[in-house]
């Protein structure tokens, strides 16, 4: 049965410690593109669409962090990686939370985490994203996409990357917008899992980022045993985009590290 997700997956057949790469919302796999150019000539890079983004399927209603995961593991199944450095950013870092809960660190070498947290919502936030989800299928996306452009990324990002964001939000379905939305705000507390991964952990954040601020980088840092900790100046929610060459030198450390074993 071929995989559900659409993804890419750059195999240079080295031995080097595959890298899953996890979007986040409301986005598809080609937010990854500089780290695909970056490592994918080195090492094995899957970068796929989550189910409702992208080129994947849409499945309406409420899709739980857990199904994205499920969905994940199926693709890996199928492309026969047995270990892997998993890697998300914001609600893709929950669903690699999510994953190395799933997996356990017999499959996950290494742990990403960028611009993400691991609180469970709030009812207040339960609450929000429940309302947007309701106005993402009445109104569709560019509304929303007009206003968090310059949260999503800074104002002074560069022209180019302000589009490359625009339009992977405008191009999603807002009907799988939803569901992430809805499922999302069901989420677990990853907290305690994290105090209990023995993977090591790299934890990257925009310093200008308002989703997901330094101080939320810092104490999911805190609760991970063996983690390095990267600020990206001049970034905010997006500092794989907005500063691709010091977020892939952090990448690119911590995949060398992996690489060398314990």
């Amino acid at each position: 049965m071929p995989p559900f997700l659409a993804y890419d997956d750059d195999d240079p057949q080295t031995a080097l410690t595959p890298l899953l790469l996890i979007h986040g919302h409301p986005f598809d796999r080609t937010m990854w593109h500089p780290q695909r150019t970056a490592f994918a000539a080195s090492r094995r890079v899957i970068a796929p669409d989550l189910r409702g983004y992208g080129a994947s399927p849409v499945t309406p209603g409420r899709t739980p962090l857990a199904r994205f995961a499920a969905d994940l593991e199926d693709l890996l199944d199928a492309l026969d990686v047995r270990t892997c450095v998993v890697a998300g950013l914001s609600m893709g870092g929950q669903i690699a939370m999510e994953c190395y809960d799933r997996f356990g660190a017999d499959r996950v070498r290494g742990l990403v985490l960028a611009d993400t947290f691991p609180a469970p919502e709030t009812p207040q936030g339960r609450r929000a994203r429940n309302a947007m989800a309701d106005r993402l299928l009445r109104e569709g996306m560019r509304g929303y996409a007009d206003e968090v452009l310059e949260k999503m990324v800074a104002p002074r990002a560069r022209p180019e990357v302000k589009a490359h964001v625009h339009r992977m939000m405008t191009a999603t379905d807002p009907q799988g917008a939803a569901a992430a939305l809805r499922g999302r705000a069901e989420r677990p507390d990853y907290r305690p899992l994290l105090t209990k991964v023995t993977a090591p952990a790299l934890v990257v954040v925009g310093a200008d980022d308002a989703y997901t601020p330094v101080r939320d980088a810092e104490a999911m840092h805190a609760l991970l045993p063996d983690a390095t900790l990267r600020i990206i100046d001049a970034a905010a929610h997006l500092p794989n985009l907005e500063r691709p060459q010091e977020f892939n030198r952090a990448l690119g450390e911590f995949l060398a590290r992996v690489d060398e074993g314990p």
